[in-house]
């Protein structure tokens, strides 16, 4: 008989659980949502009506689950998450891991200790862009890149009344949409050698940045990440040069708009991208290639597979630790108007080193 499904409760029923975590869980085999912590059990019974309702996070950590998924405000992402771990739960945070850096040490330090499985829902690997663009570099089909610039582009001029664009610990873009860029990054560059960084806040009645462009330091390569919310029209969202090429892909996935739109994961038509990826060789020659599938719930399959020891972690809490020291590298550099290296130890980046290695 197959085992018994991996109960899970999810913290917090906003804009996150309900169109990201909610349905990339649902059809993934062995796992089962059961308890949802919310002030609104109208709202979770609408989507959820068997899950048992909890009005704060310690009531749904003392349920019988195994697994909690933290989906909410950044900066409880540490405290509900320690409380969990201690309590003898798995973990799964919400992108960014923390707020600040050294949150994100103590509780890699105590999930290690407790033995149990800590993870950061970078879920953007399973894009179908970023995956077209990884294949194409790894294939050699532009040969050695040497400037890779990736952006997360909106047209959204009126600041809305939600605590992502408020001036608290864990808001603004580059907290919001910068560890989705660095992930990607590091994915497929490793650790920066220094980072530069610039924020600022550009829309009327804006509380904290709205726009951000980083720019990654690897030797001669350069990364740049760039988000912002008053891009009409949107922009590219990879340009990679390399030395025997270049590459486009001009199109972000697609899922979240499927997500929103009410396409359920697993269907036909989740995860396909007909935006081609265009690779022009040094005669100027451009190519289009169809895009790979995009498909997150992969990352919640990995989820369930390592907690059962059928696989690693898929984001090992090493690699989210890497991305919020150039989270913190980056505000830190448009902070003092200077280049910035990451503050990790020597460990620390062995530690990565090795993850990096197995992971690839």
């Amino acid at each position: 008989m197959p085992p018994a499904p991996l109960r899970i409760g999810i913290v917090g029923f906003g804009f996150a659980a309900q169109t990201f975590h909610v349905p990339l869980i649902r059809p993934v085999d062995g796992l089962q949502i059961v308890a949802v912590a919310s002030s609104d059990a109208a709202k979770v019974a609408t989507v959820l009506p068997d899950a048992r309702v909890h009005a704060a996070p310690h009531d749904l950590i003392a349920d019988d689950i195994d697994l909690v998924v933290i989906a909410s405000p950044n900066e409880t992402h540490a405290p509900v998450a320690r409380a969990a771990l201690n309590a003898g739960k798995h973990v799964v945070i919400d992108k960014p891991f923390t707020v600040t850096l050294d949150e994100a040490r103590e509780l890699i330090a105590l999930a290690e200790k407790r033995a149990l499985l800590l993870s950061v829902f970078h879920n953007r690997r399973y894009d179908s862009d970023f995956l077209s663009v990884t294949r194409a570099i790894r294939e050699g089909r532009i040969g050695v890149p040497r400037h890779f610039e990736s952006h997360f582009d909106r047209f959204r001029p009126e600041v809305r009344d939600r605590w992502r664009e408020k001036a608290v610990a864990g808001g603004g873009i580059w907290f919001d949409l910068g560890p989705h860029l660095v992930d990607q990054a590091l994915c497929l560059f490793g650790l920066p050698d220094a980072v530069s960084g610039d924020l600022a806040v550009q829309r009327a009645g804006g509380q904290i940045d709205d726009w951000a462009h980083v720019v990654l330091h690897f030797g001669e390569v350069r990364a740049v990440l760039h988000a912002s919310m008053l891009v009409a029209g949107g922009s590219n969202r990879f340009t990679v040069h390399g030395d025997a090429g270049s590459l486009v892909k001009a199109r972000i996935d697609q899922q979240e708009a499927q997500l929103l739109s009410g396409v359920a994961p697993g269907s036909d038509a989740w995860g396909v991208d007909d935006d081609p990826l265009v690779v022009i060789d040094g005669d100027g020659v451009a190519r289009n290639e169809a895009a790979e599938r995009g498909d997150q719930t992969r990352y919640y399959a990995g989820v369930r597979d390592a907690i059962l020891g059928r696989a690693p972690n898929p984001v090992a809490p090493v690699e989210a630790l890497a991305v919020m020291a150039v989270i913190e590298a980056a505000a830190r550099s448009a902070r003092e108007g200077r280049v910035v290296a990451l503050s990790l130890t020597d460990g620390e980046r062995a530690a990565y080193a090795a993850a990096r290695q197995h992971s690839t």
